[in-house]
């Protein structure tokens, strides 16, 4: 089952260039190891970033 938090946050931070607090690097979409959560934010990242 995937949280629909987590996901927000992962998405967020990968949108606005927040660090990934495991690395202390930029988070990007490759950070999301997890095939459901990467689907998941690459899914949220769409839907919020349409028409920009």
């Amino acid at each position: 089952m995937i949280n629909l938090v987590v996901v927000r946050i992962a998405a967020e931070r990968i949108m606005n260039k927040g660090l990934n607090p495991k690395t202390e690097k930029t988070y990007v979409i490759d950070d999301v190891t997890n095939e459901a959560y990467r689907a998941a934010v690459e899914d949220y990242i769409l839907e919020n970033t349409e028409g920009v």
